[in-house]
């Protein structure tokens, strides 16, 4: 019997200390890294506190005061970029607070926006806060296939200049690629959008696809823009389709589906 209870001690002993050995990162130390220039390369982890490639807090101390921008004296830029120039990789991680590499910060004016002069990778990670990119560009290859953005997320404006991938993502609330550019081919097969998924203004310069993908509400491509292959085979829209304007190798939308049949 003592033998049998030590047996059951040793196993439970090794599975909280499994449990207590399962990496976790403080978002804090990624960002004293990326500042010292060190190249970003973590998997299997849980990431804790907001991760701001922006480095807002840090910029602010530079920065004058100014006011809100209003009617009366223009619309001054207040833009405050910050160039990410180290290789970021994040695979099959959990960020359990905000990543951010845009904020509009109310109370001083200013936007702080973020882009990656190398390798951005955030594969199969899943983001279970605000995951925020717009005005981003990506100037090396990215990837943010296999991830799951849980909260709000936009890439809205953002830019891509090499490969990306989004295949086999999900997006738990609205997605938005609003005015966003893909230099090179895009894949968002198999992905699923759970929330409304806007496209509108988007720009695929080199072909896309969204062979598989499931949007299980609205699909706004309002005046969107493709050059090169559009595979939208086996693609679900639950609901509207939103497709005015829009040009598939300088065709309108429903055009191009006449032609595909």
């Amino acid at each position: 019997m003592k033998k049998k209870i030590t047996l059951i001690a040793l196993s439970l002993f090794l599975v909280s200390t499994i449990a207590f050995t399962q990496k976790t990162v403080k978002a804090s130390e990624i960002m004293k890294d990326i500042k010292a220039s060190k190249s970003i390369s973590i998997t299997n982890s849980t990431i804790v506190g907001v991760l701001d490639f922006t480095y807002m807090d840090e910029a602010m101390t530079k920065l004058p005061k100014r006011k809100k921008n209003s009617w009366w004296n223009g619309d001054n830029d207040n833009t405050i970029k910050k160039l990410i120039d180290v290789k970021i990789s994040f695979k099959n991680c959990t960020f359990q607070d905000d990543v951010l590499a845009y904020i509009p910060d109310e109370d001083s004016g200013y936007t702080f926006v973020a882009s990656f002069e190398d390798i951005a990778i955030f594969k199969d990670c899943k983001f279970e806060r605000k995951a925020m990119f717009k005005y981003s560009r990506f100037e090396r290859n990215s990837d943010f296939s296999g991830s799951s953005f849980d909260d709000d997320s936009t890439f809205k404006y953002a830019k891509f200049d090499q490969d990306i991938s989004f295949a086999n993502t999900t997006f738990d609330e609205v997605a938005t690629f609003k005015y966003a550019k893909f230099r090179k081919n895009v894949s968002f097969s198999n992905s699923v959008f759970k929330n409304s998924a806007t496209f509108k203004y988007t720009q695929f310069n080199n072909g896309v696809s969204f062979k598989n993908t499931n949007f299980e509400e609205d699909l706004n491509i309002k005046y969107m823009k493709v050059s090169g292959d559009f595979n939208i085979s086996n693609m679900k829209v639950a609901y509207d389709i939103d497709s005015k304007y829009t040009k598939i190798n300088g065709k309108s939308f429903s055009k191009y589906l006449i032609d595909k049949k």
